[in-house]
């Protein structure tokens, strides 16, 4: 029994100093499910950057938890009018939803080859910025006028975000690897929605560097 305990606490230990940090940083190409009462929605270039710990569970296996500042959001082009008294007016808002994450994703990684890494797991999310910035063109009597906007929209949204990620890398070397991401949403982006849920998703690219 005292040789069980030994070679667990062995193992243990060895699993802990084998665990490695590091940083990493890359591209994102974010977008939001489809909300039908708007026209248009294109993805949003963005970035992520961070840091993460990479800790041993087996020969194969291992789990890296990660924090990342990362943007999310979309491009819109919404179209309506109104009509008063008869007149018509036409409206055309061109915007981009730049929505700002502290995120913590915690892959579950498994190595058919020392350098190749496939991953899944969740991605927990906390809300630190969100804004709407773009132009709206208003049409009447043949005649427009274009106002721009930059609006907080923070205090409609969720602050907390969850999604499940899905992804892949290669180190080149012990240190310097590549990998790429994706992240598909779980919860409501916007607070007490009453349409169909609104979720974020992103695909990610970027390197990594251990230390």
């Amino acid at each position: 029994m005292k040789k069980l305990f030994l070679g667990a606490a062995i193992a243990m230990s060895s699993l802990t100093f084998a665990q490695q940090f590091g940083a990493k940083a890359g591209l994102n190409v974010s977008s939001t499910s489809k909300d039908a009462n708007l026209e248009d929605q294109k993805a949003k270039v963005g970035f992520h950057a961070g840091v993460f710990a990479n800790i041993p569970l087996a020969a194969s296996f291992s789990v890296q938890p990660e924090v990342l500042y990362s943007q999310y959001g979309n491009k819109t082009v919404d179209q309506y009018s109104t009509t008063i008294a008869g007149v018509t007016t036409g409206y055309k808002d061109t915007y981009t939803t730049s929505l700002d994450y502290v995120t913590v994703p915690v892959m579950f990684q498994y190595k058919p080859i020392p350098a190749l890494y496939l991953e899944a797991g969740p991605e927990f999310g906390f809300l630190v910025s969100a804004k709407n910035k773009g132009e709206e063109v208003k049409t009447l009597n043949n005649a427009s006028t274009t106002t721009s906007f930059n609006n907080d929209i923070k205090k409609n949204l969720n602050t907390f975000n969850a999604g499940l990620g899905i992804g892949a890398g290669y180190y080149f070397t012990e240190n310097i690897g590549v990998s790429a991401r994706y992240v598909a949403g779980l919860t409501d982006v916007v607070k007490d929605n009453n349409g169909d849920a609104i979720k974020n998703n992103v695909f990610q690219a970027g390197i990594n560097f251990k230390f």
